[in-house]
């Protein structure tokens, strides 16, 4: 089946942020034992109208839905093929984090395989350390950060804010998606639920 997009729409879909990330897993217990002690994700609580076993977590503003993978047969002895090789390019998740250096020294203490990378534009440094979770889906851990977020077109700038309290805004592009990105994080802060 192929896609084609024709024709031009007046504005793009009415997205607030990314829900979450599903990924079919081997076995729900290791991924979900992964993805919380190494990535710090907490299990929460999932429809009980689905009839498949999986796991809902959540953090950082944004859930992982583990599903198993019904194509797996959790009895058959084969050993795991040999995840293949950590590759930067690879499709990945990617998670902002506070100390690239912290995340090595544990990521080693854990026995786990990494790849690191060095992203620099006009002085600006980037670390970025990729790994596999027990499924071979890649995990970034980054201070992307430290990147200014600033739009190809200075002259036509298409992000808009969620809020309608943004008064006046900036008049460089660059500033208004700082301006959404700040408010976005204080709505995602101020709806978190204990």
């Amino acid at each position: 089946m192929n896609m084609e997009i024709t024709g031009s729409y007046e504005a793009p879909l009415p997205l607030l942020s990314l829900n979450h990330v599903s990924l079919l897993c081997r076995s729900v217990l290791d991924s979900m034992r992964f993805y919380e002690e190494v990535l710090g994700f907490g299990l929460i609580k999932r429809p009980s109208s689905f009839k498949f076993n999986g796991a809902w977590l959540y953090n950082y503003g944004f859930g992982i839905h583990l599903l198993e993978n019904p194509n797996y047969d959790a009895f058959d002895d084969t050993p795991m093929d040999e995840p293949r090789p950590i590759n930067p390019k690879d499709n990945h998740i990617s998670f902002q984090c506070t100390d690239v250096g912290l995340v090595k020294m544990r990521l080693e203490e854990m026995g786990m395989k990494y790849v690191t990378a060095l992203v620099e534009d006009e002085g600006i440094k980037v670390e970025q350390v990729f790994f596999h979770d027990p499924d071979g889906y890649m995990i970034e851990l980054c201070n992307c950060e430290n990147i200014p977020i600033v739009p190809i077109s200075s002259s036509s700038c298409s992000f808009k804010a969620r809020s309608q309290s943004i008064k006046k805004a900036p008049t460089k592009c660059g500033f208004i998606m700082e301006n959404v990105m700040m408010r976005s994080l204080s709505m995602d802060m101020m709806n978190f639920a204990f």
